[in-house]
């Protein structure tokens, strides 16, 4: 570990008010020369230390930048991890307040959520081993947010910032996760009434259980497990798109169903 453990505290810290006070930070990257995965990590921990601390209950688990053009869009070219709690989640169809929720910057991602029904502990967690610990997977956008200024940020930056979550949006259709090819499965999403952005469940790492294996067996090194009824977001299918007030979004996943979102000031 590179930096102390006072330092990371700090910064950890930093980023609770910063999520708190809806303002941005200078890079962790810019500040800490030898920050990394392991420190950003535990900077990520004790950020979310202090959300729990306020009541705020982990549901889930997310992986981030799973995708080639969420990661050419972003310059960060593997992907990131972070913690879902209670309060970061909105019902489909939901118009939320930017400034309500707390977001700064928002931006839309389209993507397959998976509950399961079984733990999961990695490393050695497979493809197989995720399909048959669903319960069920269903629509999801989420709305990723950064505490780091104009979302100048690599990988460090990103893990510690609770990979850059906002808030997220189950839509109401299950289907069982055999059910389908979910590489197959084709996103098609509306802004404002026109079709904005499509792509594929092979987007993320070639299949989205491709992801959230890799998600477990990376938290799995770090001692934490995936649970039984948690939801495990696998990552975007296509570029992010900007969230403003006034601005609606639709998300069909064929096969699988729907999920709506709006924005107000």
């Amino acid at each position: 570990m590179a930096l102390h453990p006072d330092r990371i505290q700090a910064l950890g810290d930093e980023l609770f008010a910063a999520l708190r006070e809806r303002r941005t930070l200078a890079p962790l990257t810019e500040r800490e020369a030898g920050i990394d995965i392991d420190d950003a990590y535990r900077i990520s921990l004790r950020l979310l230390q202090r959300r729990q601390a306020q009541g705020e209950r982990v549901i889930g688990k997310k992986i981030g930048v799973t995708s080639k053009p969420v990661q050419d869009m972003l310059g960060v070219h593997q992907p990131d991890f972070g913690f879902l709690t209670d309060r970061m989640q909105v019902k489909s169809g939901a118009v939320i307040s930017i400034a309500g929720s707390g977001l700064i910057q928002p931006r839309a991602e389209g993507e397959i959520a998976f509950v399961l029904k079984k733990d999961l502990k990695g490393p050695g967690v497979n493809e197989d081993q995720v399909l048959d610990a669903t319960d069920y997977v269903l629509p999801c956008f989420e709305i990723v947010d950064s505490r780091i200024e104009d979302w100048k940020i690599k990988i460090q930056d990103t893990v510690a910032d609770n990979a850059s979550c906002g808030v997220f949006v189950l839509g109401e259709d299950r289907v069982k996760p055999h059910a389908l090819d979910l590489a197959a499965v084709k996103m098609d999403i509306h802004k404002n009434g026109a079709h904005i952005a499509s792509g594929l469940g092979s987007a993320v790492q070639g299949h989205p259980a491709t992801a959230v294996a890799w998600l477990a067996n990376t938290l799995g090194a770090f001692g934490i497990p995936f649970l039984a009824g948690e939801i495990i977001l696998s990552g975007s299918l296509a570029p992010l798109l900007p969230a403003l007030p006034g601005d609606r979004f639709a998300m069909t996943l064929a096969g699988i169903g729907e999920a709506w979102i709006g924005f107000e000031a």
